[in-house]
C-alpha cells in the first residue's frame, strides 16, 4: 500500500490565496496615493515656476486684480514671438495684497522691518512675502 504524502489541505490553501491577494490590494492603494501625491506636487511645483513671472515689483499694486504673464512682464520684456505670447496669456493669476505689516522691536533697539504679502489665486494658490528692512 502506498502512503500519502503529506500536502496542503483546500481551506490552506484558500487561506493563503486570502492573505495575498489582501497584501496586493493594500500594496495597490498606497501605489495609488503615492501616484496622486507626486501628481498633486508635480503640478505644484510647475506652477510654483509660473508664479515667479508674476513677482514683478508693480505687483503690490494689483490687488483682486486678473492678470496674465504677458501683461506682467511686458515692460520688462521685448516679446516678438507669437507662440511665446500665446503661452504667457494663458497663465494667469488672480492677486489679492493684504496690508503691510510693520515690525518693530519692542526695546526700540534693533533693525524694523515691514512684511509684505502677495496671494496669488488660481489652481493652486500660493503666498509669497517680501520683507523691507530699515532702522539698522
Amino acid at each position: 500500500m502506498k502512503t500519502l504524502r503529506p500536502a496542503f489541505t483546500i481551506i490552506e490553501i484558500l487561506i493563503s490565496v486570502i492573505i495575498i491577494s489582501f497584501s496586493i490590494v493594500y500594496v495597490l492603494r498606497i501605489h495609488s496615493q503615492n501616484h496622486a501625491q507626486i501628481v498633486y506636487i508635480t503640478e505644484r511645483n510647475k506652477l510654483s515656476l509660473q508664479d515667479s513671472l508674476f513677482l514683478t515689483d508693480e505687483a503690490l499694486r494689483y490687488h483682486k486684480d486678473t492678470k496674465d504673464a504677458y501683461e506682467m512682464l511686458q515692460p520688462y520684456f521685448k516679446i516678438d514671438d507669437l507662440k511665446s505670447r500665446e503661452i504667457l496669456k494663458k497663465a494667469s493669476r488672480e492677486f489679492f495684497i493684504p496690508e503691510a505689516v510693520n515690525l518693530t522691536p519692542e526695546e526700540g533697539v534693533g533693525p524694523s522691518a515691514t512684511v509684505e504679502e502677495i496671494k496669488l489665486k488660481g489652481r493652486y494658490s500660493s503666498a509669497y512675502f517680501r520683507f523691507k528692512i530699515s532702522g539698522f
